[in-house]
């Protein structure tokens, strides 16, 4: 009976070669999370470590209350109407640079094309790229990097 038990502990057993060779895959292809499985044996490897997410929305909440407690009018009102939003094609949370510590994809006043990356959507485990849907100037940024964001939310208006 031992040896069933131990063949079964042999092959869930880690190779660290191979979590080396796909982190050094992440590095040769720009990618910031990679998954690998076979049988019972799964491995996933990201790059610039796990954003905390529990605090984001406990921030967006109180600003989001601050501001209605200020009598300030309800966000998105006109910007979900307006020709250049572009608007969140799903639940997630949205990340205004490709990873922690680099610069925004755009800012205020940049110019962008059309299929342009302007800002990512994180929906289960899943980076979405969300672009550019034609080409403009980045007039305003409506959400804050690591804000939760619901389907059709404005996120960015481009002129």
């Amino acid at each position: 009976m031992a040896a069933p038990k131990d063949k079964a502990k042999a092959d869930s057993r880690i190779d660290q070669q191979m979590i080396r060779e796909l982190a050094d895959l992440l590095n040769e292809t720009g990618l910031t999370e990679i998954e690998w499985s076979e049988g019972p044996l799964k491995v996933r490897v990201t790059k610039g470590g796990s954003p905390v997410y529990a605090a984001a929305p406990v921030a967006a909440a109180a600003a989001a209350a601050a501001m209605a407690a200020a009598g300030a009018p309800a966000a998105g009102g006109d910007d979900a109407s307006h020709p250049g939003a572009v608007k969140s094609p799903m639940v997630g949370t949205v990340y205004t640079a490709p990873e922690p510590g680099a610069a925004a994809f755009v800012k205020v006043g940049d110019s962008v094309n059309a299929g342009q990356t302007v800002l990512i959507v994180e929906a289960m485990k899943t980076m979405n790229p969300i672009t550019a849907p034609k080409g403009g100037r980045v007039a305003r940024i409506l959400i804050e990097n690591q804000q939760p964001v619901e389907f059709g939310q404005p996120l960015i208006i481009i002129e």
